[in-house]
């Protein structure tokens, strides 16, 4: 399945390709662009747009919460130069959590938006109380959609949350408009980095997690990380390379290095500050290639 879907990506010319940074991404304070309430049941005080300026507790990240902390934005919301980062064929997308609320589907689809990931859980305890407007909303209005699990590996096992997550939004089925789960595994925003973990049982986690996530669904889960990240907490394992679609998150202009293992990102979260909602997003390919991907090779 994952096979079928590594060569079709692979045969992009710019899948694999890497443009070298030019420091855009160093300069805007992680939380200087939002302001509001700091709680993932609220919409922030921008609108749509907003995120608050940091989760405060368990249940108020978003995908991205802990990079826009530590590595920050300056991209303004403007989307890359595609040919400068080495894309010569992508489809637009958002990911949302319950900050955004109930979502202008409409708008982001007349804006050209054509996928869209929501958040469905958070460790045991958090469902996105948003998540039906947003999940079902984004497929009425004719998009690709999925969900994601906002992973915190020191108060579970992988497999307690990945089964949470199947059971609570991030199933799979086979109707051509359902994207695999997503695992978000990124900085913690609530205490240490990592998370408390070594990073030998970061990477068991990991696998613990996804391979509960494909027994259950059939499906490998994506995996949402920046390089930063996974090099300081799981040691840059290649483990997963060769099963679990890469979604990178750098705000920047181009994706960058990529994490050991992989040599092609299947989606790249470039930026958290967007239009309409503010994380926004490539997928690696033209549509045909991400209907491959929601179908299941």
């Amino acid at each position: 399945m994952f096979v079928s879907l590594l060569a079709l990506v692979l045969a992009l010319p710019g899948a694999a390709s890497a443009v070298p940074d030019n420091g855009d991404n160093s300069t805007k304070s992680a939380t200087s662009a939002a302001s509001g309430k700091s709680t993932d049941s609220a919409k922030g005080a921008e609108g749509l747009r907003g995120n608050p300026k940091a989760p405060g507790k368990p249940g108020e990240a978003w995908m991205g919460a802990g990079v826009q902390m530590h590595e920050a934005d300056s991209t303004h919301g403007n989307p890359p130069d595609k040919k400068r980062a080495g894309l010569l064929a992508t489809v637009h997308g958002v990911d949302v959590s319950s900050h955004q609320g109930n979502v202008a589907w409409s708008t982001l689809w007349n804006s050209g938006v054509r996928f869209a990931y929501s958040k469905a859980t958070e460790g045991t305890s958090y469902k996105n109380p948003y998540f039906a407007q947003q999940y079902n909303g984004s497929y009425n209005v004719g998009m690709i959609r999925g969900a994601y699990h906002f992973a915190l590996p020191n108060s579970s096992s992988g497999a307690t949350q990945a089964n949470y997550f199947a059971s609570n939004g991030g199933g799979w089925s086979k109707d051509g408009k359902t994207l695999p789960g997503v695992l978000d595994i990124e900085y913690n925003p609530y205490g240490a980095t990592c998370y408390g973990l070594s990073q030998s049982a970061m990477v068991n986690w990991i696998k613990d997690f996804t391979s509960t996530y494909k027994a259950k669904t059939g499906r490998d889960a994506v995996i949402y990380t920046t390089t930063s990240w996974w090099t300081q907490c799981t040691g840059n394992s290649s483990a997963f390379g060769n099963s679990n679609p890469l979604w990178i998150a750098r705000y920047a202009s181009s994706p960058g290095t990529l994490p050991a293992g992989w040599g092609f990102w299947t989606f790249w979260q470039y930026t958290s500050s967007g239009p309409t909602v503010g994380d926004h997003n490539y997928f690696n390919g033209a549509m045909d290639r991400l209907k491959v991907l929601a179908n299941g090779g």
